[in-house]
């Protein structure tokens, strides 16, 4: 294992798998931000670190059992003569939680707040659904992740401390963002469009149409820069 710290190989790998996994971590880090807003301050904050570090442990342990993560790509089964693994059902499964989280997400914002404190009122433990919630799509993009890491590096090794650094940048960064999106309510219809985004980009990939990621992030990043503009705007008119 000493010897990994002297192949300039290694470290190549490691820089770009590190990159890697922090342009795939931003969809974690845009889930997690918007659903935790929906809670208390102090809540979020909690909720925000669990998931975080809940999405550091799913990688980890996938990255532990290779072997079953490469069997993830077998396909299981056919349908119209296509054929569909693990992998692609848990990703088409997915995309369509966060399609049904960011339309209802969506709804919710626009009906207004007297139907929010309602379905506030009828949740004994939001507290808790949300974490769930964390949970399901944390294992979603842990798995797409985690394969995208097999494909790139070699050594385990390599892969953990890639995946440990990138969920560091997650952490700094997701306290930012989620601060950002509870401070200024119009960015949370921004994000929550990008919800809609990445579920149909997951669906898409389940189904076997690879949508490159590189025009969804830069579809992301053209869209937050003019919120930027028109929050500046805003902020200077008044």
């Amino acid at each position: 294992m000493i010897e990994l710290l002297y192949d300039p190989a290694v470290w190549a790998s490691l820089i770009t798998l590190t990159i890697m996994e922090i342009v795939l971590g931003i969809d974690n880090i845009v889930f997690i931000s918007v659903i935790v807003s929906k809670l208390p301050a102090e809540q979020a904050e909690r909720a925000r670190k669990i998931g975080i570090a809940l999405a550091l442990v799913f990688r980890i342990l996938l990255l532990l059992i290779l072997t079953w993560i490469i069997g993830l790509q077998d396909d299981v089964f056919e349908l119209f003569g296509d054929g569909y693994s693990w992998r692609d059902i848990i990703l088409i499964a997915g995309g369509l939680f966060l399609l049904y989280k960011g339309t209802t997400e969506i709804h919710e914002e626009i009906e207004g707040e007297k139907e929010k404190e309602e379905a506030d009122r009828k949740s004994t433990r939001p507290f808790v659904a949300i974490i769930v919630q964390i949970i399901i799509i944390d294992i979603v993009f842990s798995v797409d992740s985690i394969v995208t890491a097999i494909g790139m590096a070699e050594h385990v090794e390599v892969m953990i401390a890639a995946v440990i650094i990138s969920m560091a940048v997650m952490y700094i960064a997701s306290g930012s963002v989620a601060k950002f999106i509870r401070d200024h309510p119009t960015t949370k219809i921004l994000a929550l469009s990008f919800l809609l985004l990445i579920g149909i980009s997951l669906v898409g990939e389940g189904l076997g149409f690879h949508i490159p990621r590189g025009y969804i992030y830069f579809a992301m990043a053209f869209s937050a820069m003019v919120e930027m503009v028109n929050f500046y705007v805003r902020k200077k008119r008044k």
